[in-house]
């Protein structure tokens, strides 16, 4: 793993960058909220092929709970990946939600996320 750092008018983004899947628990999203955010990072971008695909079953709550610990450490994350051919309703309509705010966002390319995350 490598956090590629990206400053924005004084504000500091952590690209996470990876050929492995990094969060494949629970465990794992609180372990690299733990290092991005003793970095020193308010604001991360990580891939969708870095996260395991139950994370996207919000039945199974790891997201939530995840996402949860983000939004407490007040440590803002976008999600870059391709989701337009989601078949969840669900998921669908927590990612419409997700991206009428601030928090965590979910994006198709990195300048889309940077952009998010500089304002």
């Amino acid at each position: 793993m490598t956090i590629i750092p990206h400053l924005h008018n004084e504000i500091q983004i952590a690209e996470i960058v990876s050929e492995q899947v990094l969060i494949q628990s629970t465990e794992d999203g609180l372990d690299l909220l733990g290092t991005v955010y003793y970095d020193g990072y308010d604001r991360m971008v990580i891939y969708k092929t870095n996260i395991i695909p139950a994370f996207f079953d919000l039945k199974n709550g790891m997201a939530g709970e995840i996402l949860q610990k983000f939004s407490n450490y007040r440590v803002r994350l976008v999600i870059v990946g391709d989701f337009e051919q989601i078949s969840s309703n669900s998921l669908n309509d927590f990612i419409r939600e997700s991206n009428a705010g601030k928090q965590v966002n979910f994006v198709a390319t990195l300048e889309e996320a940077i952009n998010r995350l500089i304002i």
